[in-house]
């Protein structure tokens, strides 16, 4: 057997073997369940202002479209981002903790409504908080391999 053989069997050995994978950890499974939660429900709320717009026609149709599709569009983002998360790419962190400082003044003016949308201000509250909170715990930091300001790249 020849020497380039040998390497060449040497080489597939050892990419044949199964490698262990590296366990997400739980702050980050959850960050990214709670990004992908508000991504879904600006897709779904877009989508249900891009219905009722057809269905009812409102007096503005085209600013009514436009918000339905900025709302699909804004809900882009956090999928993104939760998707980054789940697959634990650090350049996701960043647009996941702008969505959750986004959505505090969000909720806050649910929770100043006089109706019906003062539950859904203390969802997303309380949402945005436990994102963030998730968003720069220790152990997602490292696991996003996010050095910390005077941390060693070693």
């Amino acid at each position: 057997m020849s020497s380039a053989s040998r390497a060449s069997s040497a080489d597939t050995s050892s990419s044949e073997q199964p490698t262990e994978p590296v366990s997400r950890p739980g702050r980050l499974t959850a960050a990214a369940v709670v990004a992908a939660v508000e991504g879904l429900a600006l897709v779904v709320g877009g989508l249900v202002l891009l219905v009722t717009s057809l269905g009812d026609r409102p007096d503005d149709l085209t600013s009514a479209l436009m918000g339905a599709v900025t709302l699909v569009a804004l809900g882009l983002i956090p999928l993104i981002a939760a998707r980054g998360l789940w697959l634990r790419r650090s350049w996701s962190r960043g647009p996941a903790v702008i969505t959750q400082i986004l959505a505090l003044p969000v909720a806050w003016q649910l929770l100043q409504a006089n109706s019906v949308m003062i539950p859904a201000g203390i969802a997303l509250a309380v949402l945005a908080v436990t994102g963030l909170v998730l968003l720069v715990s220790p152990s997602t930091t490292a696991a996003l391999g996010i050095r910390r300001p005077g941390q060693d790249a070693s």
